[in-house]
């Protein structure tokens, strides 16, 4: 999601809720502590020059039961943080604190933000030797159970 889809979605809210992966709500009464630009420039392992740069929302919860963050501050806080640091329109990152700090992307459901799990990845598999995944192959055959040439089965 981007800095704009939020935007929008907040605009359209009167409650904001965040939902982790495996389902479980974000308390009510978390804070949005940071909204900042993250940039990132590495070299792969295939030893090509990379650049990333997001927006990163950092959620936390303490033991403040009285205040919750409405849509409309939220937007003030991130548009502020727009025209401060020159924050465009990117994708967003969340990070919200489990075990350890969690880094999430984040969709929208129509109802509640939706922290998706991120992984790791290989950005240089066809120069490092990464061997690439075979295709799946269908074992059942055909409706009626029997495998013809063509049908990937076999």
């Amino acid at each position: 999601m981007t800095i704009e889809e939020i935007k929008t979605h907040l605009n359209n809210s009167e409650k904001i809720s965040f939902q982790l992966p495996d389902g479980t709500l974000v308390p009510a009464h978390f804070h949005v502590t940071e909204v900042g630009k993250i940039k990132k420039d590495f070299i792969d392992c295939g030893g090509t020059m990379r650049h990333e740069e997001v927006a990163n929302f950092q959620l936390w919860q303490a033991d403040d039961y009285d205040h919750r963050l409405h849509p409309e501050k939220l937007v003030h806080i991130i548009e502020l943080s727009q025209n401060k640091l020159g924050i465009g329109d990117l994708d967003i990152e969340v990070e919200y604190q489990g075990e350890t700090i969690g880094k999430y992307g984040l969709d929208y459901n129509g109802k509640t933000f939706l922290l998706m799990s991120k992984q790791t990845d290989c950005l240089a598999k066809d120069n490092c030797g990464v061997p690439v995944a075979a295709p799946m192959v269908n074992l059942a055959g055909d409706a009626n159970g029997s495998c013809t040439p063509g049908s990937g089965c076999c």
